[in-house]
């Protein structure tokens, strides 16, 4: 079977179970410039370069890989959240993005296929890409509201240069993660979609919508079920939020989103809001609780965590979803499904 159809078996019998944050976990190692600079000749400082760790300590990120699967995670995903030129950009590493995503990619994967081979579970890697630290639909100048710093094929190129390293390094998805632009969004699910053309192979794509504010809506300004609206075209295999809120605040929109999309949906929410230190409080079992009431409405396909979540939320998100019946995607009449900011239907 393809990853896809393995995928979609296991979805069809159970509650899958995603990874946490990355940047969390790293933090907890304490690592100086040096550790993250390794023996590369950089021209500056790489501390909080997370995603360089793939070069420089490789141990580490598969170290966090493994708690994450020994905790239960049926897919993780790649540590290169930040790994596009533009990003790499503010590390000085622009000419590392290739390497970087392939060796991030073939981290991964050699961990789950160590999961696999211990307890026959297959186990799934999704090649994580963010949001970049650009937007193609508000300029950052109050002065000349048409200013973009960046412009839609050059973010597509980059996109593409991401997604090619990471199908090289054999990924089984692209996750297009963390998604406050939805003009961003189109650029990485194109890039995305050639990338798997040119490949070759099948590369299901999994989309990630991040809300801003409790409006419900992400940075340019689009509700949840406008953002599925404008991106639906590209047949991805999961759809759904991640970051942003708690589990509690995030329940309102996504039950939203449930019942408007027709494909699987994966959520993974932060350990709630941060304290006035920056640092998530919430314990464990309290994110297991918060997610299982998910699963009791029938929200989610898939779930995992983000900002502030460790192998310990994750173990406990495993352990309280164990024997729950996923949520069954719903068949949707046909009509004329449209998106500005808001969505709109056209029926006949």
């Amino acid at each position: 079977m393809t990853a896809e159809e393995q995928f979609r078996k296991v979805a069809a019998e159970k509650i899958m179970v995603f990874d946490g944050g990355y940047g969390t976990s790293i933090q907890k190692y304490g690592l100086s410039e040096a550790d993250y600079r390794g023996d590369l000749d950089l021209p500056k400082d790489q501390k909080g370069n997370n995603d360089l760790l793939c070069l420089t300590r490789p141990d580490i990120v598969e170290a966090i890989h493994t708690a994450y699967l020994d905790a239960g995670a049926d897919m993780i995903e790649t540590n290169t959240f930040s790994s596009t030129r533009i990003a790499m950009a503010d590390y000085g590493c622009e000419h590392l993005v290739r390497d970087l995503n392939i060796a991030a990619a073939r981290i991964a994967r050699r961990c789950c296929e160590a999961a696999t081979a211990r307890d026959g579970r297959p186990r799934f890697v999704a090649g994580s890409i963010g949001p970049t630290n650009k937007t193609l639909s508000i300029s950052p100048d109050v002065n000349d509201p048409a200013f973009r710093e960046v412009d839609y094929d050059t973010l597509k190129g980059h996109y593409r240069e991401q997604c090619d390293a990471l199908i090289e390094g054999g990924v089984d998805f692209l996750l297009v993660e963390t998604c406050f632009d939805t003009l961003n969004a189109k650029a990485a699910g194109m890039a995305a979609r050639e990338a798997e053309e040119a490949s070759g192979r099948s590369v299901p794509l999994m989309l990630s919508f991040t809300i801003t504010d409790m409006s419900g809506r992400n940075l340019s300004g689009h509700t949840v079920n406008a953002f599925w609206y404008s991106l639906r075209h590209l047949k991805p295999l999961t759809i759904g939020v991640n970051c942003a809120f708690g589990a509690d605040l995030l329940r309102p929109y996504l039950s939203e989103l449930s019942k408007n999309a027709d494909t699987l949906i994966l959520a993974y929410p932060n350990a709630g809001l941060p304290n006035e230190l920056g640092q998530y409080d919430e314990l464990p079992e309290t994110t297991a609780s918060l997610i299982r009431q998910w699963v009791d409405e029938g929200l989610v396909n898939m779930v995992g965590g983000c900002c502030g979540t460790t192998p310990d939320h994750i173990g406990a998100v495993a352990r309280a979803l164990a024997g729950a019946k996923p949520r069954a995607v719903p068949e949707l009449p046909v009509m004329t499904r449209l998106a500005g900011l808001e969505p709109m239907h056209i029926a006949a």
